[in-house]
């Protein structure tokens, strides 16, 4: 997956936005304000941080040890961080950022995952 393409997916979701609250090099994808995504799209290799069910992070680690690890600068047992461009299928990747995106709306009240037509 190139960088356009992973900016490209994480933009497609319902109300999803891209921020810089760090630095310019690094955006950040948010729905409603909450992060789901961060990254350096510059970044060689290609990686980003994705939030994660814990059980399913621990799990993804162990398939795939060099390319999903334990989130950098993030709270370890919620979030990976996962090499885009170095041998995982796209198919995972955009799932992976799917989960990420689907646990941060079920975080949010009821209104607003209502308002984003996922109940």
């Amino acid at each position: 997956m190139t960088p356009g393409e992973l900016r490209d997916l994480c933009l497609s979701f319902n109300a999803a936005v891209e921020d810089f609250p760090f630095n310019p090099e690094t955006s950040v994808f948010k729905v409603l304000g909450k992060m789901f995504a961060l990254t350096s799209l510059d970044g060689r290799p290609l990686t980003v941080n994705l939030k994660c069910d814990p059980d399913d992070a621990i799990l993804l680690r162990r398939e795939h040890p060099e390319l999903i690890v334990p989130g950098w600068h993030m709270n370890k047992r919620h979030w990976n961080t996962v090499t885009v461009d170095g041998g995982l299928p796209d198919r995972v990747v955009r799932e992976l950022v799917e989960d990420s995106y689907d646990l941060v709306v079920a975080g949010l009240p009821r209104a607003d995952r209502l308002r984003l037509d996922r109940p």
